[in-house]
Order: C-alpha cells, then sequence, then structure tokens
C-alpha cells in the first residue's frame, strides 16, 4: 500500500474510532511499524489534521461547540455516578481540577469519553494506588466538560444539580 493510501485509510480508522487507538494497533493493522505511524502521525498533522496525541493513544480532534466547568462535590463513592452521568448525557469529562490554599490549582487530565473509561479510573483509584484528587479539598473539584451544545450542556447541569453534585459558582 502506497504511503499517501495507508495515511488517508488511517485518518479514516481514527476518525470512526469512538477511542484513543495506540501506535501499535494501528501498526498491527495496517502491518507496517510503530515508527512509521508516528511519522504517518506527524505528515498528517503537517498537512492541518488535528491529531491529538493521549496516553491511551490517538484521536482525531472533533472539536465541540460547547465547553463548561462545574465545580462539584460527592463521595468517593459517588466518582461512577457522575462520570456516569455526564457520559450518558452526552458530555465528555476532559479534566479534573482543584483549587489548593497552598498549593494553587492542581489538574489532571481525564479524558472520560464513555462508561469504559470512567471504569478504568474507578478501578485504578479504587486499588489504592492513588487517592482521588479531591481528597485534597474535601471532595470540592472542577471538571471542564465539553458536549455538542450548550443545550446538553445545560442538560449535564441540571441531572448534577438534582444529584446534589453541582456547586453554584
Amino acid at each position: 500500500m502506497k504511503a499517501e493510501k495507508r495515511r488517508e485509510e488511517m485518518l479514516a480508522v481514527l476518525s470512526n474510532s469512538d477511542n484513543p487507538l495506540t501506535a501499535n494497533v494501528l501498526a498491527e493493522k495496517f502491518n507496517i511499524s510503530r515508527q512509521v505511524i508516528v511519522q504517518d502521525i506527524a505528515i498528517l498533522r503537517a498537512n492541518g489534521v488535528d491529531v491529538i496525541a493521549t496516553n491511551r493513544g490517538y484521536l482525531i480532534n472533533t472539536k465541540t461547540a460547547a465547553t463548561r466547568v462545574f465545580k462539584c462535590r460527592h463521595s468517593f463513592e459517588e466518582i461512577l455516578d457522575e462520570g456516569f452521568l455526564i457520559i450518558e448525557l452526552g458530555g465528555r469529562v476532559e479534566d479534573i481540577f482543584v483549587n489548593h490554599r497552598v498549593y494553587g490549582r492542581i489538574s489532571a487530565r481525564l479524558e472520560l469519553y464513555n462508561r469504559t473509561h470512567v471504569e478504568e479510573l474507578y478501578r485504578s483509584l479504587v486499588s489504592g494506588a492513588s487517592k482521588p484528587l479531591m481528597a485534597v479539598t474535601d471532595g470540592y473539584h472542577y471538571h471542564t466538560v465539553t458536549a455538542e451544545s450548550e443545550q446538553v450542556l445545560d442538560n449535564i447541569a441540571a441531572a448534577l444539580r438534582a444529584k446534589g453534585f453541582l456547586i453554584e459558582i
């Protein structure tokens, strides 16, 4: 397969994927080395394709129409409820951050785009390897959430409010 055709197919595969794809997965799919995938991604970017590299793999930036920051508070056990609620209503949890009185703003990328991502995060926190970031601020935390429209974000806000998670800013 010629390189240009491979990059077109790679773009189609990335565009149609709901989840990030690793260079190893792409290399196996196209029967080429991981290094060639990295080079192809660089060429796609040079040609104006907005390819994002995450800790879970590559994805195409599908620009969303709306972004909002929600201030929330809930227990550790309710992390799954919060994540599922946002995802099921059409939101994507981009990050979490807290405002610590001594250290200032502390943030982490989450990139929770489906139920599996939420479950993976929860499992890693339950394992005890680390505490959730919200633990340093007595449960208070912020999420940047993206969605297709302001209406979707309004629906998420209403649902978070109904569950008692939303703190009005």
